[in-house]
């Protein structure tokens, strides 16, 4: 399989989906989102697998949610992100294999929510987490808002919906939008020891 958005590998079990536009903070397009779902629907299909894990290149991002620069391309490119961002979270969502997202830097807007769906998170030190729906007129009325306050509880779902706050790797841990917070260094380790 040929990608350009994102890179995907296979390896003693484990399917690792990077996303790979370090250049925007990983950000991503519907290109990204259709190459996205055709590499969770190849892990799902493939029984070596037992393990899929989500992560962002570099250091800097995990995933800053939808390139906002594609906005002036017009109604189509605003159609297909929304399909394919709907699909994204039905394949996450309908996949036989738990998916853990290893959090590297920042995880803002479409990239919190991805977060959010995913089973489980070990976040980086440097990770930050928060929603940006308010700032640049966006909101997910899918899957992210309705799993967000089921996590968080209902009143702090709504703060980080409605006030687009940041919040640390250690407040994520504490609010339970995350399962574990470690160096950056040890990030891929332990997100691999979880499909174990």
């Amino acid at each position: 399989m040929e990608f350009n958005d994102i890179i995907y590998k296979k390896k003693d079990g484990i399917a690792e989906i990077t996303f790979n536009r370090p250049e925007v903070y990983n950000a991503f397009r519907p290109s990204t989102l259709k190459e996205t779902t055709e590499a969770l629907e190849d892990s799902d299909l493939d029984s070596n697998i037992r393990a899929v894990i989500l992560t962002g290149a570099g250091e800097k991002a995990f995933c800053t949610g939808g390139d906002v620069k594609g906005v002036e391309k017009g109604a189509g490119y605003a159609m297909d992100m929304d399909y394919w961002h709907t699909r994204v979270h039905q394949a996450m969502r309908t996949l036989g294999k738990p998916i853990i997202a290893a959090v590297n830097g920042y995880a803002i807007g479409g990239g919190n929510v991805l977060v959010t769906i995913c089973d489980m998170a070990i976040a980086s030190e440097n990770a930050i987490f928060g929603q940006a729906g308010p700032r640049v007129g966006s909101f997910d009325a899918g899957f992210g808002a309705a799993y967000l306050s089921r996590i968080v509880g209902e009143k702090k779902a709504r703060e980080i919906w409605f006030l687009c706050r940041q919040y640390s790797a250690r407040e994520a841990l504490e609010m339970g939008l995350v399962n574990k917070v470690v160096p950056l260094d040890k990030l891929k380790g332990d997100a691999g020891s979880c499909g174990e």
